[in-house]
């Protein structure tokens, strides 16, 4: 199985590659290594899968540059920022939905009243996990406030800035509001579902919400805050942070391990194949699959990115029909049903000082474009 082999014949700050016959993956090891050397993102932990195996991975650069350099490690643990969304909040949401507690083309609204106000009140559940609700990107954030009820507040209080439906526009809002119908639906905070309902079934035990401080040399740190504190164990989505550190849009901390293990158990599930993944195989099918309204291009799953500006870690070769999304810190995952691959990249490329974005983008295109040439994809 996929959790622990990662430790197989890696050495710190070191790669490896093995299996499918003539595969040849020195050029995603030469981009990462050429990434960290340009000074791109501090360190980086990849991992290639293909067929039920991991056959590639990848340990570079140092997961802390401050306060004191330190070699990064395929055990290092990272904010996975938006990653969050696809891999905890939208599952949950579907578990739900398979229970029967609602439908998806329901008014959010009528599970969550104070969401009707300022014109929210036909917006559905399934325009939420699409980003097609027309609400804006993210809460403000000029003004000072705190916690998880302020927060609440001005997600009910959010006005539309367009018709549902009418354009795809990727929006935290929406999945702080899915994270609340969690919670709300379930009796449980959004953090203690998850590690019941989704991490312990499969196995994830480097992953959570608000890592206990004693974790703290394991993580790799992000930037300072506004007192001047390196943020490490602390999400770095400032709404997340405000929130206390638990969203449906940010807030969980996990390895390259665990990820590979998730990712593999999806595409398990998705091809009909013993899987511990927590959902049936058509719910998988049907957050992996287009969602968004028919006459749109901007193509959707249920959490998922399949084929709009985001998808670059789609790369090159790498059908429209695969899907994965992406994390601000500078994490990401894209998985082929098609080739039985995924490809992970874990970063935490904002440390030292908020990082380089266009030069990420790029990375995860590169290197999607290169390991899908290794496996053969054309």
């Amino acid at each position: 199985m996929l959790r622990g082999a990662g430790m197989l014949g890696l050495a710190l700050g070191g790669a490896g590659c093995a299996s499918r016959a003539g595969a040849d993956f020195a050029p995603v090891d030469r981009l990462l290594r050429d990434a960290v050397a340009r000074g791109d993102v501090p360190g980086v932990v990849a991992a290639v899968g293909h067929g039920g195996r991991i056959v590639y991975r990848g340990v570079r650069g140092h997961r802390a540059l401050l306060p004191a350099p330190e070699p990064e490690s395929w055990t290092t643990r990272f904010d996975m920022a938006s990653l969050t969304k696809p891999t905890i909040t939208a599952p949950a949401v579907m578990q739900l939905w398979e229970q029967g507690a609602f439908t998806l083309d329901e008014p959010v609204a009528r599970r969550l009243p104070a969401f009707a106000a300022a014109g929210k009140q036909d917006i559905t559940i399934r325009q939420l996990l699409t980003h097609y609700s027309g609400l804006a990107p993210d809460l403000d954030l000029a003004t000072p406030w705190q916690g998880r009820d302020a927060a609440v507040r001005r997600v009910m209080a959010a006005r539309p800035d367009r018709p549902a439906g009418e354009r795809f526009v990727y929006s935290d809002i929406n999945f702080i509001t899915l994270g609340l119908l969690v919670e709300t639906v379930s009796g449980l905070p959004l953090d203690r579902y998850a590690a019941r309902h989704i991490l312990a079934p499969l196995g994830m035990a480097h992953s959570g919400f608000r890592p206990d401080a004693a974790l703290g040399p394991e993580i790799a740190p992000t930037q300072f805050d506004d007192g001047n504190v390196m943020l490490r164990g602390v999400v770095h989505d400032p709404t997340a942070r405000r929130m206390g550190g638990v969203a449906g849009h940010a807030g969980l901390f996990s390895d390259a391990d665990d990820m590979a293990a998730y990712a593999q158990a999806l595409l398990d599930r998705r091809a009909g194949r013993g899987s511990a993944f927590p959902l049936k195989r058509g719910t998988v099918l049907l957050m992996t699959t287009p969602q968004q309204p028919a006459d749109r291009t901007d193509l959707r799953g249920l959490g998922w990115d399949i084929a709009t500006h985001y998808s670059t870690p789609r790369g090159d070769l790498f059908p429209v029909g695969s899907f994965g999304h992406t994390g601000f810190t500078g994490t990401s995952l894209w998985m082929d049903p098609a080739s039985d691959s995924f490809v992970l990249i874990l970063t935490n490329r904002v440390h030292p000082d908020g990082g380089h974005g266009r030069q990420i983008i790029r990375l995860r295109h590169d290197v999607a474009t290169a390991a899908a040439r290794a496996l053969g994809v054309t």
